[in-house]
């Protein structure tokens, strides 16, 4: 029920990326990748903050519902944007899929539908 804060009008983009596929990426670099070189993991799956809460809102909507039977969008409030805010936070992952043939393997949608399946699990599993 608490107020979810959004800075500005949550336009900031950001590159959001799956643990797994983060992990597999760090993986194939130190099995292939040269000794000393760097590779920017990047997810290919830019979104603004507020696509984000939304995305989220609307599987709390469908998996949670609220009590009072509104949207959790009624909790989203936009508050002031900081100083020096960036705008954007991009990776270029071209190297790293040229190089090591690695690529993103999970959208941000699946990714979030996996946390909802755990977090269904653990409710079974407390009662």
């Amino acid at each position: 029920g608490k107020k979810i804060p959004i800075y500005g009008k949550g336009d900031q983009i950001r590159d959001w990326i799956y643990v797994k596929d983060f992990c597999f990426a760090i993986c194939e670099v130190l099995k292939y990748g040269s000794v000393g070189d760097r590779y920017n993991i990047g997810g290919n799956n830019e979104r603004t903050n507020l696509e984000v809460v939304t995305e989220i809102c609307f599987n709390l909507d469908r998996l949670i519902p609220r009590q009072d039977k509104k949207s959790y969008q009624c909790q989203v409030n936009f508050v002031k944007d900081r100083l020096g805010h960036d705008f954007r936070y991009a990776i270029d992952a071209s190297k790293i899929e040229k190089e090591l043939g690695w690529k993103s393997e999970t959208s941000l949608e699946e990714a979030l539908r996996t946390v909802w399946q755990w977090q269904k699990y653990l409710e079974t599993r407390e009662k």
